[in-house]
């Protein structure tokens, strides 16, 4: 696929389009993900996060320029979006999706999802408890996104077969072994089909999970009241 080489200075895109919501998603960076109101504005988001998830991919290990600023991208991919792109969260799978991945490759994905989460650990242990109101993620302090955040992941983890009980945000070894659960289905070799007989393939899950925990770490960051 042209433009997937992740050690070069391209990175490939999926483009999903809703009539009032655009997602780009990096296809081979899970959790660099960005919407705008069309194509153009979605990638001029993308790009402009660059250097926010440059950090969350060197912590898993992986090569991007250090500032993002030497990045091309190229859409390799377009979906159409459905109601869940509108209302805000990235739903569409492209043909890549659904692509094998081996141990390497699914290493790899669990790693950058694993990453993500630290950051996610980093930025809500250094937030005010309050955080700015305002149209930047509406009005939820840092612990109800934190609490948000671990229910979902809950969710997800039902999605591709875990099946625990649901942790407490508060407590860290039930959030912990959710998310413990989930890596090691991430680490698992597919055969591109959803996991666990349901919708999603290996590869979208870990962009949807990473995405979503970025997206939140990127909002307490942004909510965050100077002192």
């Amino acid at each position: 696929m042209a433009g997937s080489d992740i050690r070069g200075a391209t990175v490939a895109v999926l483009i999903e389009a809703a009539p009032k919501k655009v997602f780009a998603a990096a296809l081979e960076w899970p959790g660099w993900v960005r919407a705008g109101r069309d194509e153009e504005t979605a990638l001029e988001a993308l790009a402009a996060y660059a250097p926010r998830f440059v950090p969350i991919a060197m912590a898993a290990g992986m090569p991007l320029p250090e500032d993002g600023a030497t990045l091309s991208f190229e859409v390799t991919e377009r979906v159409d979006g459905n109601a869940t792109t509108t209302f805000g969260a990235p739903d569409g799978r492209g043909p890549s999706d659904f692509r094998p991945t081996d141990a390497a490759e699914a290493a790899r994905l669990a790693a950058l999802v694993a990453a993500a989460w630290d950051a996610f650990d980093r930025v809500v242990a250094a937030a005010p408890a309050e955080l700015r109101k305002g149209p930047r993620g509406g009005g939820r302090d840092r612990d109800a996104v934190h609490a948000h955040v671990v229910m979902a992941e809950h969710g997800y983890s039902r999605i591709i077969g875990v099946r625990l009980a649901e942790p407490d945000p508060a407590d860290a070894a039930t959030v912990a072994a959710v998310r413990a659960a989930i890596l090691d289905v991430l680490r698992s070799p597919s055969d591109g089909s959803p996991l666990a007989g349901k919708r999603w393939p290996a590869r979208y899950a870990a962009r949807r999970i990473a995405w979503h925990v970025l997206d939140h770490a990127w909002e307490i960051e942004d909510r965050s009241i100077s002192t």
